[in-house]
């Protein structure tokens, strides 16, 4: 077995943005300390979620990358000899701004970044107004780890994306994420978003037989509740790790890189596929 000690930080962010950084650099050193190789926070970890509500002063948060925050989390990653994937709010050019994942290698360099692909735009999540679709595709990024299919928390939902990554070679699914309840939803309907949440990327899993990992922030943001509910799985969309729905966590999950090779050998699922059938895909609607 290749065993990858992959942590994880599923944190309640408040309006203090250099607290939320404080206590981000401490739980990587943590984690690090715990043996953990790869470590993943979850999405626009800096701040509060700002997409609940549409202000152009909002803006102002973004950052150039590289920047400062790429030079705070690269010296953490050296510091502590760890992969990290974090989550940042770009800004790219005046008046052009993307929610982008950013991976540093284990040196402190930047090994490759992502752009968030789909850009949701829903009752306190409008993040249409301040996200460009990304441009730079679904490519995975190597690290000294392996080579990570790095995609953003509404990305969760397309079994596109996850195959994309797969398909080029991916050995882990990561999601960064800010995902919880409309408080004007049923406890009932509240409950079905969130297995739902979980259930598809499992699904992802296992029609690809890679592992995932998917990271949440929890706790009561300006009246949100975020779910929290960070899992790791392995590629039969089994459970390796569960967090807590309410509480911040740390924690080290042992992930065996090699089992994807034999549950791919038992169930063939890229073998199988009818690409000469799937031309439509592409399509939006099929009238």
């Amino acid at each position: 077995m290749r065993i990858l000690k992959t942590g994880f930080i599923q944190q309640h962010n408040t309006a203090d943005i250099d607290d939320n950084i404080k206590r981000l650099a401490a739980s990587i050193r943590k984690l690090a300390s715990d043996g953990a190789q790869l470590i993943v926070l979850q999405e626009l970890h800096n701040s509060l979620y700002f997409c609940k509500e549409e202000n152009v002063d909002t803006f102002n948060l973004s950052e150039s990358i590289p920047g400062t925050s790429t030079a705070l989390y690269g010296s953490l990653a050296k510091e502590c000899g760890v992969v990290l994937v974090t989550s940042l709010f770009e800004r790219r050019a005046p008046g052009l701004y993307h929610n982008t994942a950013v991976v540093f290698n284990s040196d402190g360099s930047i090994a490759g970044k992502y752009r968030k692909m789909h850009i949701p735009d829903d009752p306190v999540y409008y993040d249409k107004f301040y996200f460009t679709p990304g441009d730079l595709g679904f490519q995975p990024i190597d690290t000294s780890v392996g080579r990570l299919g790095v995609l953003v928390c509404w990305d969760q939902w397309y079994p596109e994306a996850a195959r994309l990554m797969a398909l080029q070679g991916a050995e882990l699914l990561i999601y960064p994420t800010a995902i919880g309840y409309d408080p004007a939803d049923t406890a009932d309907e509240q409950q079905r978003q969130r297995t739902a949440w979980q259930t598809v990327m499992r699904g992802h899993a296992v029609a690809n037989g890679l592992p995932v990992v998917a990271v949440n922030r929890v706790g009561i943001e300006d009246g949100v509740p975020f779910w929290g509910t960070s899992f790791v799985c392995g590629p039969q969309g089994e459970l390796l790790h569960v967090a807590s729905d309410t509480a911040e966590e740390l924690a080290v999950v042992d992930i065996d890189m090699e089992r994807s090779e034999q549950v791919r050998r038992w169930w063939p699922f890229l073998r199988d596929r009818r690409i000469d059938a799937y031309g439509n895909i592409t399509r939006r609607f099929l009238d």
